[in-house]
């Protein structure tokens, strides 16, 4: 009798179970006007610009379409290629950068020490600051203070500006996008290392493992996934790069600093359209690659 009670009850359950997960048409329509606004501000303009770059047009006017001469072009301009380079070099450099000194930070700051809440605040603000307004307030450290500094102190090498110098000046740009972006990798940083158990560090500490060893043996292993999200991340962020570039070097000097999306952008000033587009076209490919690349490591993490 109890087994039949409970099989009754069981299968009114189902029903029920099935309408909860059901999506009620009221939230849908709330998705309307996003999907309306993504599609007429995103998704639209990327299709017609994909369909453009098969074209010799100028963004206006007639055009005829081109085949995969834009294509071909752009892989031996040497405008395009530097461009690529750079935005790839110093990616992959501020990524390491900003990373290291994250998982530092983090780990100083989940350690035991004072005022570390309000040290974790400070550490914090220059993730709400506008990206341009930090290029122009460290343009003018690199430009004036820092060159004006160095020749007081007899520092012969930085008593020119490196913005001006164009084997260096993409060190300016590596040390202001890391700083910026350094607050928010150690913010995942300090969230894995708070999902640390505790109970495996007093462990180690009773077997006699020293602080770089447990480093080694508990801290890097567990944070494996979070390293991973900051990695892939920052690296999609670094390669989409403009504000601080423009408000810091302009590109410059010469062309030594100039990322891909200036060169986009510039382009479009000068009747490039349908060229610029192709650029685009390769460079939504790339960022397209890395974000599966992200999917199927998050993926492979999680089983």
């Amino acid at each position: 009798m109890t087994l039949t009670t409970e099989t009754s009850r069981r299968a009114k359950s189902q029903p029920q179970a099935k309408r909860a997960r059901r999506v009620e048409p009221m939230h849908l329509i709330f998705l309307v006007p996003t999907l309306l606004v993504f599609t007429l501000c995103i998704t639209l303009p990327a299709v017609m610009g994909i369909f453009f770059s098969f074209t010799n047009s100028v963004g206006y006017g007639d055009w005829d379409f081109v085949g995969l001469s834009n294509y071909a072009l752009m892989f031996t301009d040497p405008a395009i290629l530097k461009s690529f380079g750079f935005t790839i070099g110093f990616s992959a450099v501020t990524v390491i950068v900003t990373n290291v000194i994250a998982f530092l930070l983090a780990v100083g700051l989940t350690a035991k020490i004072r005022a570390r809440v309000a040290m974790r605040t400070i550490f914090v603000l220059p993730m709400v600051v506008s990206p341009i307004v930090i290029a122009f307030v460290f343009q003018f450290l690199f430009a004036k203070s820092l060159p004006a500094a160095a020749t007081a102190l007899g520092i012969g090498p930085l008593e020119e500006t490196i913005l001006a110098n164009p084997d260096l000046a993409w060190i300016s740009i590596v040390v202001v996008t890391a700083w910026q972006a350094i607050p928010g990798t150690m913010l995942i940083y300090i969230a894995g290392l708070v999902a640390i158990p505790g109970d495996l560090y007093e462990a180690a500490a009773l077997d006699g493992i020293g602080a770089w060893k447990q480093m080694q043996l508990i801290t890097i292993p567990l944070m494996a996934g979070y390293i991973l999200i900051n990695v892939i991340l920052t690296f999609k962020n670094f390669l989409n790069a403009y504000d601080i570039i423009v408000g810091l070097t302009g590109g410059g000097p010469g062309t030594s600093t100039r990322p891909v999306a200036m060169t986009i952008f510039s382009g479009f000033e000068n009747g490039d359209y349908a060229y610029q587009m192709a650029t685009a076209t390769v460079f939504f490919l790339i960022t397209l690659a890395i974000a599966l690349l992200q999917l199927r490591l998050m993926r492979g993490k999680k089983q």
